[in-house]
């Protein structure tokens, strides 16, 4: 069987290695083996880092939600409950923009989940 050289194939790796790891610091940008360990690093903490941030997220959204609430005489639990009985179905994300951004529809969300506890 002949031997097969790698040279074109070989290019073309590295050539995509290098272009992935442009404006690294030193060595990283220009050496293949730094270069590919670095990116691997990163691709690593890229994996990590999108599943933390619906983690982060939801905390943010539940925290807004939670200063509103206070602010209006009830706990975020005791919201989330009400809300419940009263059959609303607005997810953490949509509460928090209204707590933020538009105050007088979530007074309306609010005194129908607090009702919907008495």
């Amino acid at each position: 069987m002949p031997r097969v050289k790698t040279g074109p194939t070989r290019r073309r790796r590295h050539k995509r290695i290098l272009k992935a790891a442009k404006g690294y610091w030193g060595g990283r940008h220009r050496q293949i083996g730094p270069a590919k360990e670095t990116l691997m690093r990163a691709g690593n903490y890229a994996w990590r880092h999108r599943r933390a941030k619906k983690r982060d997220f939801r905390r943010l959204w539940i925290a807004r939600i939670n200063a509103a609430c206070r602010q209006r005489g009830l706990t975020y639990s005791e919201f989330a409950g009400g809300l419940q009985n009263a059959g609303i179905g607005l997810n953490r994300k949509i509460l928090a923009h209204l707590a933020v951004e538009d105050a007088e529809a979530f007074d309306v969300v609010f005194e129908q989940a607090q009702a919907a506890l008495e």
